[in-house]
């Protein structure tokens, strides 16, 4: 097992930043001809492909992570099942993130994709029987609160939540799923970042082209080919497992809450591409509601470091 580095760390996710900030916009920049099922799919294709040739290069270099490890058979169908569930998960949550970004705009879908603190916090409440102190319970108000008033437009009206901005928050909820079933595979086999970016792809894309093929039956081949040679697609396709892949790196030397903190401020960048390259207007009602999620995802990561501090080592 690599050793771990905070710097390491600290450094993937600032690149993690960037990817982020830059996704939503390439993603609203393909062709209006180019649907969002279609789009999924042949952004999963590339990944597949940029991924396959970083994936032999790494077991090339003495790096064969899980395929060099003497797992018992219990083990083994585990690793199995967490990868087609996990993979499914990302399939859907990379066809709600386009849509999303499309309906919900790209400035609002990247806001809403800063929930993921605070569906870690409630699957870790529900299922791990975390306490929360009022400190974390305040913030989580807070957040929820924000993320309520841009979902209704900076109004609080129920009349004005936009269903699209719910449907983008499933995006974060399924990344957070997914990401906490991963971190315990690094934890407890020898399963690489790529490997992991790799095979979780592969299901998504084989997942996605299932849903193409059913609904697309007489010409389905044709859509997914055209797809796949789209621009935006293999631009998309590589700067998304180009981020997955630092993500995981992250993850094997800091904790997701740190990473997902320094993660926080990737719709600021997201926002002032919109505006110059999409001719988006920014409200001021977003940069309010982003300015509060950002402080209040801050707020809730200090607090989660004290209490790992706090307690006693065992």
């Amino acid at each position: 097992m690599p050793q771990s580095s905070v710097a390491k760390g600290i450094a993937f996710s600032l690149i993690c930043l960037v990817l982020l900030g830059v996704m939503p916009i390439i993603s609203n920049l393909r062709p209006a001809a180019l649907e969002a099922l279609p789009f999924a799919f042949a952004l999963s294709f590339w990944e597949v492909m940029f991924g396959l040739p970083l994936l032999i290069a790494e077991a090339r270099h003495g790096d064969r992570g899980i395929f060099g490890a003497k797992l018992s058979t219990p083990v083994r169908w585990r690793v199995i099942g967490v990868t087609l569930l996990t993979g499914a998960l990302f399939g859907g949550a990379t066809y709600l993130y386009v849509v999303g970004v499309e309906k919900a705009g790209a400035a609002n879908a990247a806001i809403a994709m800063q929930a993921t603190p605070l569906f870690a916090m409630i699957l870790e409440a529900l299922f791990l029987k975390g306490r929360k102190t009022p400190a974390e319970l305040a913030l989580t108000f807070i957040l929820l609160g924000a993320l309520y008033y841009l979902g209704t437009g900076g109004t609080f009206q129920m009349s004005g939540l936009s269903i699209w901005f719910v449907l983008t928050l499933c995006v974060p909820l399924m990344w957070t799923i997914a990401h906490t079933f991963i971190k315990v595979e690094f934890r407890l086999t020898p399963i690489t970042p790529t490997q992991v970016t790799v095979f979780r792809v592969i299901v998504s894309m084989l997942i996605l082209f299932a849903i193409l093929t059913a609904l697309n039956p007489a010409d389905f081949l044709a859509v997914a080919l055209d797809a796949i040679l789209q621009p935006f697609s293999v631009l998309m396709g590589l700067v998304y497992f180009a981020e997955l892949v630092f993500w995981f790196r992250s993850m094997r030397h800091i904790d997701v809450s740190l990473a997902s903190s320094i993660n926080a401020p990737w719709p600021v960048l997201t926002m002032v591409l919109a505006f110059f390259l999409l001719g988006d207007s920014i409200a001021l009602y977003q940069v309010g509601a982003l300015v509060v999620v950002i402080a209040a995802i801050y707020g809730l990561t200090r607090v989660s470091m004290k209490k790992e501090l706090a307690q006693p080592i065992a």
